[in-house]
């Protein structure tokens, strides 16, 4: 017997939703706010949560991460009336297991509900080995790392070709080298391909090797990378850099995993587990015309998108203390301990560069505090405590001064006749209701996010102590309405 809780604002939907589930012999329960729904969610022990897109306090889609870093994640089934097709997409980033569409029908509700209770009974009675998982260096126990680490384990025991996407600085080589040492081909090499580094006029030769005599300077023959990556892991960094006639060709070396050397009339074997990397955005380029769609679906069967270091600050700590011992060890001075003024700092900055970019912060900051024996902000590079600086100066607004009109003075030249507020509405078509309260609804929040963010001076951790927000529900807000740590709307 399964839980079941269903967050939905309409009580009609509740009841019905409840008593089909109950039919079927499940426990079910419902809630109808967002608020009362996500509390119960992350205090009881749920299988399956049917959760409504429009709710009177916010957007379903924006608690689905708050649910899922329960201990326990229930499955998720999407429910939206609004037919919105980037609702379903991001649905579906968000980890939801369907997205499905209103007016309801026993039919759409008992369907996903036992492929869901399938799925979950084979997890328990699956043979779970307590097999330790090699971070390799991957330091971190937020929830998006966990996750992350949870599709390494999966993409390695796999054969399948993984596809990392990220931010730059975000450690994409460092899960690569996770996915091969944690599998069966951890012995044979792990072989990494720079594609934004490649000579042009040499490109097929540094992939596929030559045989010697091959073209001038050829005094030998090479075996090329993807031969090297017989019986490993071939890592292709940066692969949105790739050039279409490269692309071309490495699809054919793909699809056969058979390659032909410069100047060679054989082809040669080579049985490699691809890896690609990239910051870009793939699907965009296909639209472009820059990048193969057939190669990209070549890429794509197991897709791991790294989060950037701004929305994990939790793992700041662990990181500091590992990335500083390296750079102690590299200096040759004594470890230092660290205030809490600089890991706050920290924690403040937005961090464009990710991981790679702390690293050199703390460099530069332990060799600002060579003879000192402790960290503080004032040891942080003077770009990173300008930056910070600024965000927490809240700009104040110019009064432009305007002319003093007498009272109900008519614009001069005016030819408008007049008309009253009620007859201006009369012209106006009444929206749907439901839109029009989300509409309002996302309005209202806007303003008080923005007024938040001023109020504490882009200060994160005061802005979750005045707002009672969490810091992963305040982000996630931020970008909803796309506000900046000043409060000002950022597509502006």
């Amino acid at each position: 017997m399964a839980n079941v809780l269903i967050i939905d604002d309409d009580q009609a939907t509740c009841t019905m939703l409840c008593d089909l589930v109950k039919h079927v012999n499940n426990m079910a329960v419902s809630a109808q706010t967002l608020a009362q729904g996500v509390q119960m969610a992350m205090s009881g022990n749920f299988d399956v949560v049917f959760l409504d897109v429009c709710m009177p306090d916010g957007s379903g889609l924006d608690v689905m991460k708050d649910i899922l870093e329960t201990e326990f994640p229930p499955e998720i089934i999407v429910m939206t009336g609004m037919g919105d097709s980037d609702g379903a997409e991001q649905a579906i980033r968000n980890g939801a297991w369907e997205y499905i569409q209103k007016p309801l029908s026993p039919k759409k509700i008992i369907q996903p509900l036992d492929l869901v209770l399938k799925y979950r009974n084979n997890i328990s009675l699956a043979d779970r080995s307590d097999r330790i998982l090699d971070r390799v260096g991957i330091v971190g126990e937020s929830p998006r790392i966990q996750e992350s680490l949870s599709t390494v384990a999966k993409a390695s025991q796999s054969l399948s070709n993984v596809i990392i996407t990220g931010e730059t600085g975000t450690g994409k080589e460092l899960f690569a080298r996770a996915i091969h040492t944690n599998s069966n081909r951890c012995g044979s090499r792990f072989v990494v391909v720079d594609c934004a580094a490649l000579p042009e006029n040499l490109v097929e030769s540094a992939l596929f090797g030559h045989e010697k005599g091959a073209f001038t300077g050829a005094d030998k023959a090479s075996e090329g990378l993807v031969g090297l990556a017989n019986g490993g892991t071939l890592f292709l960094d940066e692969v949105g850099e790739m050039n279409l006639n490269l692309q071309k060709a490495f699809l054919r070396v793909l699809q056969e995993r058979r390659y032909r050397p410069v100047g060679s009339r054989r082809e040669v074997a080579s049985d490699f587990r691809l890896v690609a990397a990239t910051n870009r955005d793939l699907p965009d380029m296909v639209k472009q015309g820059l990048f193969r769609e057939d190669l990209l679906y070549r890429l794509d069967a197991i897709s791991l998108h790294l989060p950037p270091l701004r929305i994990r600050v939790e793992d700041l700590p662990d990181l500091v203390t590992q990335l500083s011992a390296k750079s102690y060890a590299a200096l040759g001075v004594e470890p230092k301990r660290i205030s809490q003024d600089f890991l706050s700092a920290l924690s403040g900055y937005h961090w464009p560069g990710n991981v790679r970019e702390l690293v050199n912060v703390l460099d530069a900051s332990i060799n600002n505090a060579y003879y000192e024996p402790e960290l503080y902000s004032k040891h942080l590079p003077e770009r990173i405590r300008i930056t910070m600086a600024r965000s927490a100066v809240a700009p104040v607004p110019r009064r432009e001064k305007t002319p003093i009109s007498p009272p109900f003075a008519e614009p001069r030249g005016s030819v408008m006749p007049r008309v009253s507020e009620k007859e201006a509405e009369s012209h106006i078509p009444l929206p749907d209701f439901k839109a029009y309260r989300v509409s309002e609804l996302n309005r209202i929040e806007k303003r008080y996010l923005q007024k938040l963010v001023r109020t504490s001076r882009g200060n994160i951790k005061e802005a979750c102590a005045i707002s009672g927000l969490s810091r992963t529900r305040l982000y996630t807000l931020l970008r909803k309405h796309s506000i900046d740590r000043m409060g000002w709307d950022a597509n502006v």
